[in-house]
């Protein structure tokens, strides 16, 4: 586990996130394989069996100590709705980049917006001094969330990665800690 993240559910007034576990693979598979949770999103399953690799790496950024990943659950149905977390940590400069997702009947209700906040105070807490994110320029829901949340774009990386055959621009985007 990360130094100083907790390893149980921690509640917002209308989320609970908690640790992702084995049986959330279904719910997984559905957001990673839904084409518009996808669209501009890193990765993707076509089978169940493939998104067995996604709970495995949830795995292993705990193991290395490189992240921290949990599902973003609805506190009054206690729903599955997506999932937020920190990956490539960099202990020696205190920084995290984040990455989160929604399945679409949960989008447009301020949820996102509820988790990133408590992902951030989380990692602030903890010790880190800068969130990274990334986002494709055609991502305006993305862009729009971040900049709310207090993320200050940084830089643009032209043809940054592969997207199904085709290069893709990455927007950089940091938030830093308020707390130091």
């Amino acid at each position: 586990m990360m130094p100083g993240f907790p390893n149980h559910a921690v509640f917002t007034p209308r989320l609970v996130l908690r640790p992702i576990v084995d049986s959330d693979i279904h719910k997984v598979f559905e957001g990673l394989s839904h084409p518009e949770v996808i669209r501009y999103y890193g990765v993707s399953y076509q089978t169940l069996e493939a998104t067995a690799e996604q709970m495995k790496w949830f795995r292993q950024l705990e193991e290395e100590n490189a992240g921290k990943w949990w599902a973003i659950c609805v506190q009054e149905t206690s729903d599955f709705a997506g999932a937020i977390g920190f990956n490539n940590h960099e202990p020696a400069h205190k920084k995290l980049e984040i990455g989160f997702w929604l399945l679409p009947v949960f989008w447009k209700r301020g949820l996102m917006a509820e988790a990133l906040e408590c992902a951030a105070e989380m990692a602030f807490s903890a010790g880190i001094q800068i969130i990274q994110a990334e986002a494709e320029p055609e991502n305006k829901g993305c862009l729009r969330l971040l900049e709310r949340a207090g993320f200050r774009f940084k830089k643009k990386i032209n043809n940054a990665e592969i997207k199904n055959g085709q290069p893709i621009h990455l927007l950089i985007f940091e938030r830093s800690n308020p707390l130091t």
